[in-house]
């Protein structure tokens, strides 16, 4: 009510309320303590806030791991498959999504259509892998979809096909490293030194295993490690501490992490942009940001629906949406460096490396009910 009375709007006037509540307790490189970390239970904080404001629409970002994330969290190692009890309910993958589901349906007042939708910046024209997740909510019974994406491996690639289907083969091949920082000149910075285009792997197995400790025995989650970046290839995905070193993001060609300045070119930053705070403060800002161009994406998506309402004066749509959806838009996008001889490879598992490629996705749009 105090941010209605700021604004000077009444409830239900609002066109559009965008937030992205802490994504530390949700992600599947952390602890992934969700609830039972107080970050998390931020997200019904952003649903007292569409209680209370009544927005037309609201968009929630977060991290995909949010979609498959439990109330409560059990170890790997303790899971029924590795000879534990069976999960309780309250420990079920989705868990948390599906209780944020049923607590929004339970709000007085018009009943909100929830859209999901799992994507990725890259496949939108930025230089970056970033997978993450939109929660699309409006009280018209409005269904929104996601737009088809506008990118994709660059070929020549045999066997290639559109992205989604029914498209024809005419996307645009992936941004680069080099699309957003190749031009840019900066004094190096003194960092522990790295091989070309690659990473831990590249070190002889004894200095691995003394560099990364217990690392090293995972199975995954291992690709940051002393990671060298190319140019050739669109960057990982910005984290807040680009120089530690299991999350490093290293410059293709001089020995220091990425700069503030190309972390804010690649997640498309306007030049002129300014940051405030100390060096760690203004990488957690950039590094936990939305792509700006992806956060375009999401905006249009929502314009185009309000425009759309607009000329039927705001009637609810017809027939009333099924169910809650959670979208699949071709998030995941792998795309594997390895180091050999000085060469960088990429390419995909189903061809051997003295043909490298990019990878074609395997699952392109999938659509379930929540």
């Amino acid at each position: 009510n105090t941010v209605l009375q700021r604004v000077g709007l009444k409830p239900g006037e609002l066109d559009l309320l965008v937030g992205g509540p802490p994504c530390q307790s949700f992600s599947t490189t952390g602890k992934r303590r969700t609830v039972q970390d107080p970050r998390g239970t931020l997200l019904w904080q952003f649903l007292r806030y569409v209680d209370v404001i009544r927005p037309k629409f609201f968009l929630m970002e977060n991290v995909r791991g949010l979609l498959s994330a439990a109330l409560r969290h059990r170890p790997i190692a303790e899971r029924p498959e590795n000879g534990g009890p069976a999960l309780e309910e309250d420990e079920q993958p989705g868990s948390v999504i599906r209780t944020f589901a049923e607590d929004l349906q339970r709000l007085t007042g018009e009943r909100y259509h929830l859209d999901c939708f799992e994507v990725n910046a890259v496949n939108y024209g930025a230089p970056q892998l970033r997978e993450r997740a939109f929660f699309i909510g409006n009280r018209f019974d409005a269904i929104v979809d996601f737009p088809d994406p506008t990118h994709g491996p660059p070929g020549p690639n045999p066997g290639r096909q559109g992205i989604l289907p029914g498209m024809a083969d005419d996307l645009l091949p992936w941004k680069t490293l080099r699309d957003a920082i190749g031009g840019l000149k900066e004094e190096a910075h003194e960092v522990l030194d790295f091989s070309p285009g690659s990473n831990w792997r590249s070190l002889p197995v004894e200095l691995q295993q003394e560099s990364m400790g217990a690392a090293w025995h995972a199975k995954g989650g291992r690709s940051g490690w002393w990671r060298r970046l190319s140019f050739d290839l669109p960057c990982p995905t910005l984290l807040t501490m680009p120089n530690h070193a299991g999350t490093a993001l290293c410059h293709p060609t001089e020995t220091r992490a990425l700069s503030l300045k190309e972390y804010a070119m690649i997640q498309e930053f306007p030049p002129h942009w300014e940051f405030c705070g100390t060096t760690a403060e203004k990488y957690a800002q950039v590094g936990n940001a939305v792509p700006v161009r992806l956060g375009e994406v999401a905006g249009q998506v929502v314009a185009t629906q309000l425009d759309s309402l607009k000329l039927t004066n705001w009637k609810l749509k017809q027939p009333k949406p099924e169910a809650y959806r959670i979208v699949y838009v071709q998030s995941h996008v792998r795309t594997r460096q390895w180091f050999k001889g000085g060469e960088t490879f990429v390419w995909d598992d189903a061809v051997t490396s003295e043909n490298p490629a990019y990878a074609v996705p395997k699952t392109k749009r999938k659509v379930k009910l929540l």
